[in-house]
């Protein structure tokens, strides 16, 4: 059996400028990275977004989100790329908008993030590494920013800066838990104020979720301008923008923030741009790509990352309320491996056939059936297929899905990519036409406590929210500083919909604690740290890395 990336290399890509073609993009429109990918122009970019507003009224936004993920793996980035290819075999001018993958997972747990098997996005090794550099720029904005703050300090503190409250962390787009916690400036005194400070791996960056939601430079520069550094002495909140080097950052993200075309193996126009984490960050691709498939196809299939206990919500709360995006339906991945695996199925066990295990692990996918209709939009169950899955199995699941009004579909992009997905796509096209009462899930007007108990009450089903008083009173000082009406970002682990990641199934009825929160100002999102959560991880026991190499010819192997 081939494996991804022997599957990816075997596949004959198109020039990318070919690609455009198919969505009336021209030379003119693109900067090439090579033949198999481009960034748009601004001037492209720009004329996108103005006819984005007009064809949003009949462009049909879906989103693929997934039941909580195990150790098994759903495949909701392969879904998401076959239901995009599938579209195109019924006839439907599809285009796809995804993330851009971190290197994080890449050398960590998770391997490759372009897909599976014939639903892949190509060219998949630069994808994956490096790509075009939008998070190298990323992770250099950030730690230019560290540097100018603690230069200031260095350089007499103007601001009167309390090094003690510097809230801006450093980072790097790699899994390093030794860099959580470091102190800097040691030595002497021309090496700067001795403090403690904080990495974080780049998707969580500030910057990264700026880079999403910002449509311009100007739009960018003035959400950096925001972003809160710190206090000084006298508890005043300091801004970046008082450093008066806001545009050295927008300089180096200046192409960081035009969206990347690339595509499937079936040809499929892509783009990939932005690449926060859900557990920790917002989840989505940025505004100006799904802006920009809009423009250019009729049917538009993006994800968010994890479950839609994180990314579907994050998706509805943040993204679509900060850009004003109305989606048209969701696709929620399931497997039936997963079910089983939250029905207390061990990994090992998995191949044998165990119906008692799917429907009590079924209780997880009801969850987020029942949350994901909570936003109004009609909603069906994409039932990734295994080899090893059983036709009784397959029709338990389609039941299970059915007792909740909801339809499962077995989809088979893996194996046969787009011809695979056509069942989907059918499906799909007939929930876009129906009518979508889409709606958030909270009110801005809210406190930022009661949207965070909205969230773990109605989304992590828990009975109540124990907050720290540490937390409780930073949430009051934001409120009287007047950032009560922005949205919160949940961080919190992937693996449950509560807090705790060894509860699977759907948890209910627990106290859900939050531990700290961070105001993003400059994203304009609190974000709410619950449980043990962290914003920069770690390697596992035995990492991707261990099974990645390229040969003389700068031929990869082992990436997923």
């Amino acid at each position: 059996m081939l494996t991804d990336i022997q599957i990816a290399q075997q596949n004959k890509m198109l020039p990318v400028l070919d690609v455009a073609k198919k969505i009336n993009l021209t030379e003119d429109d693109l900067d090439f990275y090579g033949n198999y990918k481009a960034k748009l122009t601004f001037k492209k970019l720009n004329e996108l977004q103005r006819k984005a507003k007009d064809s949003s009224k009949n462009s049909k936004l879906i989103l693929v989100t997934a039941m909580t993920p195990t150790a098994a793996g759903e495949g909701k980035s392969t879904v998401t790329i076959a239901l995009g290819d599938a579209l195109r075999h019924i006839g439907k001018n599809s285009v796809i908008a995804l993330r851009e993958p971190s290197l994080g997972p890449c050398f960590g747990v998770k391997g490759g993030a372009c897909g599976g098997g014939y639903a892949q996005v190509v060219p998949m090794e630069d994808i994956n590494l490096h790509f075009t550099g939008d998070i190298h720029a990323i992770t250099a904005a950030n730690n230019l920013m560290a540097a100018l703050i603690d230069n200031h300090i260095q350089q007499g503190n103007k601001l009167g800066l309390d090094p003690r409250t510097i809230s801006w962390k450093r980072c790097v787009d790699l899994n390093d838990r030794a860099l959580r916690n470091v102190v800097i400036g040691l030595g002497g005194r021309i090496d700067g104020v001795p403090r403690e400070s904080h990495f974080q791996i780049s998707v969580a960056s500030e910057i990264m979720a700026i880079v999403c939601l910002s449509k311009s430079i100007s739009e960018l520069k003035e959400r950096i301008s925001k972003i809160t550094i710190g206090e000084t002495y006298s508890k005043r909140r300091v801004t970046f923008g008082e450093l008066k080097c806001t545009g050295a950052i927008a300089a180096l993200l200046k192409d960081a923030i035009r969206p990347n075309l690339v595509q499937t193996l079936e040809h499929t126009p892509t783009f990939i741009h932005g690449g926060p984490f859900a557990n920790i960050a917002h989840g989505c691709n940025s505004v100006n790509a799904t802006l920009c498939a809009m423009a250019t196809g009729d049917y538009v299939v993006t994800e968010a990352g994890f479950a839609a206990d994180l990314g579907a919500e994050k998706f509805f709360d943040i993204k679509c309320r900060s850009a004003g995006l109305t989606p048209s339906c969701a696709v929620i991945v399931a497997t039936v491996r997963a079910l089983k695996m939250h029905g207390g199925v061990l990994k090992s066990d998995l191949e044998k056939e165990n119906l008692t295990a799917i429907e009590k692990g079924f209780e997880n996918l009801a969850a987020h059936i029942t949350n994901t209709k909570n936003f109004g939009i009609p909603v069906v169950v994409a039932l990734n297929k295994f080899v090893s899955d059983t036709d009784a199995e397959i029709e338990l699941v389609k039941k299970l899905c059915s007792e909740y009004k909801t339809e499962a579909i077995l989809c088979e992009g893996w194996e046969k990519g787009g011809k695979g997905a056509t069942s989907l796509a059918e499906k799909v096209v007939s929930l876009c036409d129906e009518k979508s009462s889409f709606k958030y899930l909270y009110d801005e007007s809210l406190s930022l406590k009661e949207k965070i108990e909205t969230l773990a009450t109605k989304i992590y089903h828990a009975e109540y929210v124990e907050f720290d008083s540490k937390a409780e009173k930073k949430l009051k000082a934001y409120e009287e500083a007047g950032f009560g009406n922005l949205p919160i970002c949940m961080a919190k682990t992937q693996n449950s919909i509560s807090h705790d990641k060894a509860c699977l199934g759907s948890p209910n009825g627990y106290p859900f604690p939050i531990r700290d929160v961070q105001l993003y100002s400059g994203a304009g999102f609190v974000v709410a740290f619950a449980g043990d959560i962290v914003d920069m991880p770690g390697l596992p026991k035995a990492p991707s890395a261990l099974n990645i190499d390229v040969d003389d010819d700068g031929v990869i192997s082992g990436l997923f």
